[in-house]
């Protein structure tokens, strides 16, 4: 069984007389270039980040949407959604973003999506959930808060396209529980949803 510890000491860094990881090259036996240290060979790995979030609704089914207040595309709306932060669950990491962008308590339903962004090293981790209170206002990196029925949603002025993705999938999953969560849209799926707006 794996020992899950976090050591107390700084074992996995460089020691005291080390310059620190400086220098990109290729480690033995890998096949990428990495920040090494020269002087005691400790690799500074560079991993994708995860973004958890969630598709959180009321009772009469809007939806609640943060318009940004921060780059990137400050001014368009989006989920509340962020970076998850260490020892903290994707469902910890959820909620938590709820709170801090929309001052909003959510009860997690399930996984809705899983999306892979290579070309920005992430992978998002999107739940659906609940409001436990409609009541909900800007947290320091939203400039207003809102809750959206379908028919209003501003699909011109949503900030990303996985926010526009997990709003179809939520959509079109409706009364069902039984999905696997999705994953990157296929072009046919991007299709059909473009007819749809």
């Amino acid at each position: 069984m794996p020992d899950d510890t976090i050591p107390d000491d700084n074992s996995s860094d460089c020691g005291p007389n080390c310059g620190g990881p400086r220098v990109r090259g290729i480690p033995p036996g890998e096949d990428r270039e990495r920040l090494m240290c020269p002087d005691c060979g400790y690799i500074a790995y560079q991993n994708p980040l995860i973004v958890v979030g969630a598709v959180a609704t009321w009772e009469d089914g809007r939806i609640l949407l943060c318009r940004r207040a921060i780059e990137p595309r400050k001014g368009f709306w989006t989920l509340p959604a962020g970076y998850m932060e260490e020892r903290e669950s994707t469902r910890e990491g959820a909620a938590r973003e709820a709170w801090e962008e929309a001052r909003a308590r959510i009860d997690i339903d399930h996984l809705l999506a899983i999306y892979d962004i290579p070309r920005i090293s992430q992978v998002q981790m999107i739940f659906r959930a609940r409001l436990l209170s409609p009541d909900v206002e800007p947290g320091p990196e939203s400039l207003e808060v809102g809750l959206f029925a379908w028919k209003d949603i501003p699909w011109s002025e949503l900030a990303f396209p996985t926010v526009v993705w997990a709003l179809r999938e939520h959509h079109e999953r409706l009364g069902r529980s039984d999905c696997a969560p999705a994953v990157n849209p296929t072009p046919d799926a991007l299709a059909r949803w473009e007819k749809m707006l």
